[in-house]
């Protein structure tokens, strides 16, 4: 939406520079294994794939987000229902937390060569979680029209990216052991916590133990939502494995790539598996879907590491990179301009309807009902990559 950022989170300042801004920060330990990697893994060439499929998500949301053709949507760009499978729609939200946990190891190195370490480390990482969760609730109150705090997607990319953040002080090799914890200890919630009235074990849309402990215990201090941070925590981690394996030094891109592809469809599978006892779900975050969206994004990486950071092909990554680097600003302005503007002014030549109106019946005047649908999807985001290509010529960067 760095920690989308990321990844290429929270933006409280705007900037220029001779370079992309770095994701979000974060230690390494041990001290030892810091100094060691940090004159070889901390001097690594940029990941220009993770840009690239950063960029691809936020295309990816821009288009889910824009789509104006109501009942005729197609399915996968609209989110499934609750029946435990996966379109395009439900991958967006869990891609950007893989897509934090990939940049937090190349993120480490950054931060120890500018010597962020300690107390500086950690009001960084905090600060980060704070401007997101602003950010958050800054839309949410825009749509509503009112002061809204609570707990939505930046809100939750940024809990999950602090946690993960703190926890990849451990040792890189409890990295996947604590992710598997987390996810266990969240399937056990949703398996054997008791619901008042229906037992335990009851996992259906309306009936569930989260949802009860969201209506029972959280929503009245408005953190319906906050038992997510355990899985997506774990995403964060299973992104920042990849992100180790990708930045090692001494391995070459054939391995690498080879290895995140396996471990991809090693993960979805293990995801496809434990869907059989739980099913995927992207409002409950359960672990199989973390698992699934989690293995369909290293190998998606995988692949686009082997056209750009491998083959050099970086005019494939191009249209994605663009997007990829300015990813707050990608995600904020869009839906703003639409709340704001958009859904608000009125057209000029008709003051009953909303600009968005005025601009889709202009659309479908010119290329008919369907198909004028679309010219204003592609119209939209094609506006929003002029300005983000903009910023991109002219190296401006938003980062905290």
């Amino acid at each position: 939406m760095q920690a989308l950022a990321e990844a290429q989170q929270a933006t409280d300042t705007l900037t220029r520079s001779d370079e992309p801004v770095e994701p979000a920060s974060v230690e390494e330990a041990p001290a030892q294994a810091a100094r060691e990697e940090q004159s070889t893994m901390g001097k690594s060439p940029r990941l220009i794939s993770l840009d690239a499929f950063r960029g691809f998500t936020i295309l990816g949301m821009l288009l889910v987000n824009n789509v104006g053709l109501s009942d005729l949507t197609p399915r996968q760009l609209t989110h499934a229902d609750w029946t435990g499978r996966v379109h395009f729609a439900d991958f967006i939200f869990p891609w950007f937390l893989f897509i934090v946990g990939v940049a937090l190891p190349w993120a480490s190195l950054s931060a120890k060569r500018r010597g962020v370490r300690g107390w500086r480390y950690a009001h960084r990482v905090v600060s980060r979680t704070a401007v997101l969760f602003l950010l958050g609730c800054l839309i949410h109150s825009a749509i509503a029209r009112q002061p809204v705090i609570d707990l939505g997607v930046l809100q939750l990319i940024g809990l999950a990216y602090c946690a993960g953040a703190f926890l990849l002080e451990l040792p890189w090799v409890m990295w996947l052991p604590v992710a598997a914890g987390l996810l266990t200890a969240h399937w056990a919630l949703l398996k054997f916590l008791s619901v008042p009235g229906y037992g335990a074990g009851t996992v259906t849309e309306e009936v569930n133990a989260v949802r009860y402990l969201n209506d029972r215990f959280l929503a009245a201090f408005h953190l319906r939502g906050l038992l997510s941070v355990i899985p997506t925590t774990a995403m964060v981690l299973i992104g920042a494995s990849v992100g180790k394996l990708l930045a090692a030094p001494g391995q070459g891109h054939a391995r690498k790539a080879i290895l995140t592809a396996v471990a991809g469809v090693f993960l979805a599978l293990a995801g496809l598996l434990w869907s059989v006892d739980l099913p995927m779900s992207k409002p409950l975050w359960t672990a199989p879907y973390i698992l699934y969206t989690a293995g369909w994004g290293a190998v998606i990486l995988a692949l686009m590491y082997c056209a750009v950071d491998w083959a050099g092909w970086r005019w494939i990554a191009f249209p994605f990179t663009v997007a990829g680097v300015n990813a707050i600003f990608a995600y904020v302005a869009p839906i703003l301009v639409k709340v704001m503007v958009l859904q608000t002014w009125k057209w000029p030549l008709d003051p009953a309807i909303t600009l968005e109106h005025g601009l889709q019946s202009q659309c479908a005047a010119v290329a008919g009902g369907i198909w004028g649908a679309w010219l204003y999807t592609f119209g939209y985001i094609a506006c929003w990559w002029l300005i983000l290509l903009y910023l991109y010529q002219k190296k401006i960067y938003i980062r905290a």
